[in-house]
């Protein structure tokens, strides 16, 4: 089983909890493998290189596996090419969840589950190109990009990082018609300075997941005719969802054929209860209502799930996947938030991914984030936004925009911050903000007036109230 180490994260905590025990690296890594102290395989560089083992007092824990002729190694009589199944773990990525890191483990079923469904959803063929963006340590890498190249029978280019100043000479290089992302990835490309897109380009479509709405948006006017085919899919696989024909931006879309059976299931948000119909069985949201993202499992099941039995029928099992969405009158998914993520305020459940699907339809707002600052007596939700270069906003704006929100309440608090932290996924990171707690007030900073339903200036004298601190009043 391949364990994806990450580069960007504790190395050591990566290897205890992807279980070990070998590490493979090239030369150039040789230094940061040998830290962990386990037993170190050496590719690359050919057998000519010189990797100075003499001068390590470990030795014999590095084997150089190019001095290795694979004509005299005999084969244990055990072994036999590709002897996987389907609910075989088939490799260990990982993932940054509330700063932690966490491991994923991705069988067999679950690569195979998205590589044909990337390739049915963006109908890759013989004539493509994608160009993964992405490392393949990352899961978008290997299950999107890499998966629906290779079962499409399209090429893959592989970058060797995002380059905003080369993104478009190397479409035109490569014949690029598909290009895989993360979350706001591409921002680095609109908004660089030299990006300029004369005349045709070959790009169809761009393939991910989490792009922020008014990014999408953006993407699809300088590369038109080209569209974003977004993709929620949880991390076994149990429960997929594709916005083939783009024409919601900030939408999930609709179940992949083939992708299995989901439901979404009643939900009280102030309890945070799944709710029950008159026979005892779990019952069905209403069109537009929040509900949990249930699906129906397939194949093998993560046994950190939360499995559900005796949810619809007497002795079934479905897994919760602890998102909630809503599901609109055309029969489209729309992500609210995670369970975890909801702030319940005085004023009612506020739903922080719904929010930055609204914000982010206003012109110059680049990325919006949502998220919980504890008070003493109760929890005030906080969005921060990052504009685009020039950009700017004022209450009515704000106001106008979230008087769209389809479900829960508006913020208690937005501010503008100067610009928005990404961790190497392109994913805002809000453990700086949350640590920061009410941020201070600022000309840019605006609170929620319920008697007047509107956003005013958020002074010092309120900042002084919320946070019991004076000297700002």
């Amino acid at each position: 089983v391949a364990v994806l180490m990450p580069p960007d994260a504790d190395l050591a905590v990566a290897a205890r909890l992807g279980g070990v025990t070998d590490i493979i690296s090239d030369p150039a890594n040789l230094e940061a493998a040998r830290q962990l102290r386990t037993r170190v395989l050496v590719l690359g560089g050919g057998e000519n290189r010189d990797l100075h083992l003499d001068h390590y007092d470990d030795v014999d824990s590095i084997i150089d596996m190019e001095q290795i002729d694979p004509d005299v190694v005999e084969l244990p009589g055990w072994y036999r090419p590709n002897p996987g199944y389907a609910q075989d773990l088939a490799y260990v990525a990982f993932a940054n969840v509330g700063g932690e890191l966490v491991a994923r483990q991705i069988t067999n079923f679950r690569w195979a589950l998205s590589a044909f469904g990337t390739a049915s959803a963006a109908n890759l063929g013989r004539s493509d190109t994608v160009y993964c963006l992405t490392p393949l340590h990352h899961q978008s890498g290997l299950l999107v990009a890499l998966g629906g190249a290779v079962v499409g029978g399209a090429r893959i280019a592989l970058s060797r990082g995002l380059r905003p100043e080369r993104f478009v000479h190397e479409l035109r290089q490569y014949g690029v018609t598909v290009v895989s992302y993360t979350w706001a990835m591409l921002r680095d490309v609109i908004d660089d300075p030299s990006f300029v897109l004369n005349g045709t380009h070959p790009v169809r479509l761009f393939i991910g997941s989490g792009m922020p709405a008014g990014l999408w948006r953006r993407v699809e006017e300088a590369f038109h005719p080209a569209h974003v085919l977004e993709f929620f899919t949880t991390t076994d696989g149990q429960a997929v969802l594709a916005n083939v024909s783009g024409a919601k931006i900030g939408s999930e879309g609709r179940p992949m054929p083939g992708g299995g059976q989901i439901a979404l299931a009643a939900y009280d948000v102030d309890d945070d209860l799944i709710l029950e119909g008159d026979e005892g069985f779990v019952a069905l949201a209403e069109p537009n209502e929040v509900g949990v993202l249930l699906a129906k499992p397939r194949g093998p099941v993560d046994p950190t799930a939360s499995v559900k039995r005796g949810v619809f029928a007497p002795g079934d099992t479905w897994v919760s996947t602890e998102f909630l969405f809503r599901k609109d009158d055309d029969g489209d998914y729309w992500m609210v938030d995670n369970r975890r993520s909801v702030i319940r305020t005085p004023r009612g459940a506020v739903f922080g991914r719904e929010i930055g699907t609204v914000l982010g339809r206003l012109a110059a707002v680049d990325i919006s984030v949502t998220y919980r600052v504890p008070l003493a007596d109760r929890e005030l939700a906080v969005t921060a936004l990052s504009l685009r270069p020039g950009g700017s906003v004022l209450a009515a704006d704000l106001r106008e925009a979230l008087a769209t929100l389809p479900v829960g309440a508006v913020p208690d608090l937005i501010h503008v911050v100067p610009q928005m932290t990404l961790n190497a996924s392109y994913r805002p990171v809000l453990a700086e903000l949350r640590a920061s707690g009410v941020p201070e007030p600022t000309d840019n900073s605006w609170q929620f007036d319920a008697a007047s339903d509107a956003f005013v200036p958020f002074t010092s004298a309120a900042y002084a109230e919320l946070t019991g601190d004076s000297s700002l009043s």
